[in-house]
């Protein structure tokens, strides 16, 4: 197995104690421009091709900030909204990109996923690195879901079930809205299920420390600075084992080994505190971590995902059945 992040740097409220997360500008400009000449080379970021250029239809704009980036994309659940408890789900999806990179339009084929099984969906965009912190960046996830819920009865789903679900990045910060309820507020507690798919950064500290020097430079020391006290509260696995989302499924590719490590630490500490916790590893071929990485994302919910079957039962768990 290999170990490398090398994929991912494509791919709260502010809290005043932290570290602000501002590199020095001239590395910021240089990772920026190396991450946007290999994603044109390659067709995009480890989020390529989820959906930046082909948007399924149906989708609403729903504003909850001033940024142009605090924007939501919002499908209906077909066949109208039920009423009371007959009201669907909705699943909310976190795009990575190495928390610098990424819009809500890159969901793939996750909104006719949850469609055919009857949910509704919406993909979250987020103010990213060096517009906001990583922090901040948290707190969005928050306050879309708070703005969510409050026009839950208006677009026609419950507003009591909602699944977390996000990729590379966006599993990072799934993971830590589901773990800590500062960032989701009044919103906490309709999470019901957090999906972490291919992330790699939970333990902020142990993959700074493990992880490959250069992708810790242009990646990991931008979003998370240096301070291991700013560093350990932004990792999930700080808050897990306190008032977590009850119900987690948490996926990853098999054959990276960071990734299998990381994702059995947060697994630790969730079990430990009572969470349901199931982990699947997904096997792909592929010899480029990049491209498994990719493919972790965009063919969620495809024929032949393997893990399509978990998340079915995940899916069906949140609607008490």
């Amino acid at each position: 197995m290999l170990t490398l992040s090398l994929a991912l740097m494509f791919a709260t409220p502010g809290f005043a104690a932290a570290e602000p997360a501002q590199p020095a500008a001239q590395l910021q400009r240089r990772s920026g421009r190396l991450g946007g000449m290999l994603a044109r080379r390659r067709g995009g970021d480890s989020e390529a091709g989820a959906g930046t250029t082909a948007l399924p239809p149906g989708s609403t704009l729903i504003r909850y900030g001033n940024s142009e980036a605090q924007r939501i994309r919002f499908w209906p659940a077909p066949g109208g909204a039920g009423t009371g408890s007959r009201r669907p789900p909705l699943a909310i999806y976190v795009h990575g990109g190495g928390w610098q990179h990424g819009a809500p339009e890159m969901v793939a084929e996750k909104p006719a996923w949850f469609a055919a099984h009857g949910w509704a969906f919406a993909s979250v965009g987020y103010r990213l690195l060096p517009e906001a912190p990583v922090e901040e960046q948290a707190a969005d996830i928050g306050r879309a879901i708070v703005r969510l819920r409050s026009e839950a009865a208006e677009h026609g789903f419950d507003p009591d079930r909602i699944l977390l679900l996000g990729h590379s990045a966006g599993a990072h910060l799934s993971a830590l809205v589901g773990t800590d309820p500062r960032y989701a507020g009044s919103g906490f507690a309709a999470i019901r299920g957090v999906i972490p798919i291919d992330g790699a950064a939970y333990d902020v500290v142990q993959q700074m420390q493990e992880g490959g020097r250069f992708m810790m430079r242009r990646t990991y020391v931008p979003a998370f600075g240096t301070d291991p006290v700013r560093q350990r509260a932004l990792s999930p696995t700080t808050h897990s084992g306190g008032q977590d989302a009850p119900d987690w499924l948490i996926l990853f590719d098999s054959g990276r080994d960071d990734a299998v490590s990381q994702s059995a630490r947060l697994a630790g500490g969730l079990e430990r505190a009572g969470a349901r916790v199931q982990q699947q590893g997904i096997h792909f071929d592929d010899r480029s971590v990049m491209q498994r990485h990719r493919r972790m994302n965009v063919e969620f919910g495809t024929p032949g995902y393997a893990g399509n079957a978990s998340v079915e039962a995940f899916m069906r768990r949140i609607e008490g059945r």
